[in-house]
């Protein structure tokens, strides 16, 4: 058996937090604890790591350390949770964003397009929202919306409405019957492709993925101390596209307003340009791929 997730982009994202050997740091994606490990290993006796993991499979992979404190809730409540440890600024935030490969791996989590598996796709099991409910009870025009927002996918409305009428004849339980109703959208040339923007739409959709990356970034500014820094993995457009408009604009939509000097007051400021995996790394992790690095720090005096 693999490893449970190979961390991408390591030594590039632990570097971008310029770690003091005793500062506060916090990993929102624990997964396989790679990440985590290599904070760990950049603390002094007493630095402090908290990490936050809504799955949990990953407990499995808990350090055994007494700077390291696992959260097993979603990163949207940071801010929240780090208060009732009494934590209230951190030196650095760590978010290895999408989904880990041991989630891609176990078939009956249904994330992956390789596996015959019931619809679910659930980050958090203990959500109510699954990939089966996404399916089978949204209007045709909800999700036509997901699909088109969170897939880009142009024929989405031809989709929707497919889904919308097979769904009819019996409920759509698995990932490969749902593959079987949208079979005529799927053209050999393209099919991993588009398969994989079906099932990205309805994860995204399933976990909240959107709002809750938005939550978190909107908590980091109040968060960070000064000098704190923010370093963000994505793996797809729309991720990458809110946390470079948010560095940038301190907004998500828009751009920031500017005072009469033609000055605008943002909250964070870039940290260099983007970084994406060696030639070597995708050779080695695949899943590196589509990764983008990107840093900033807490634009305060």
């Amino acid at each position: 058996m693999g490893a449970y997730h190979n961390p991408v982009l390591l030594k590039e994202s632990i570097d971008a937090l310029a770690i003091v050997p005793n500062g506060v740091y916090v990993d929102v994606t624990f997964g396989g604890g790679g990440h985590s490990r290599e904070v760990l290993s950049r603390l002094g006796p007493d630095g402090k790591l908290f990490a936050f993991d809504q799955d949990p499979d990953a407990k499995r992979n808990c350090l055994e350390d007494e700077r390291f404190v696992l959260i097993e809730e979603n990163f949207r409540y940071i801010s929240r949770f780090l208060r009732f440890y009494g934590v209230g600024k951190v030196n650095g935030v760590l978010g290895d964003l999408g989904v880990s490969s041991h989630q891609f791996n176990e078939a009956e989590r249904g994330f992956s397009t390789r596996f015959d598996a019931a619809l679910d796709m659930r980050m958090n099991k203990k959500n109510i929202l699954s990939a089966f409910e996404v399916v089978n009870t949204y209007s045709e025009e909800h999700l036509s919306n997901v699909l088109f927002q969170y897939g880009e996918l142009r024929n989405s409305r031809a989709m929707a409405s497919k889904i919308s009428e097979e769904r009819k004849k019996g409920k759509i339980v698995t990932s490969f019957k749902l593959k079987e109703v949208l079979r005529q959208f799927l053209p050999k040339a393209k099919e991993h492709k588009l398969l994989a923007q079906i099932f990205q739409a309805i994860r995204i959709e399933v976990n909240q993925e959107i709002e809750a990356l938005k939550e978190f970034l909107l908590q980091i500014p109040d968060l960070l101390d000064v000098g704190g820094r923010l370093s963000v993995i994505s793996y797809h457009s729309l991720e990458d596209r809110l946390v470079k408009r948010f560095i940038r604009n301190g907004l998500f939509e828009g751009e920031a307003e500017k005072d009469l000097y033609g000055n605008i007051d943002v909250p964070l400021k870039s940290v260099g340009k983007m970084i994406v995996p060696s030639k070597e790394e995708i050779e080695l992790n695949n899943r590196a791929r589509s990764a983008k690095l990107r840093v900033a720090v807490l634009n305060k005096d």
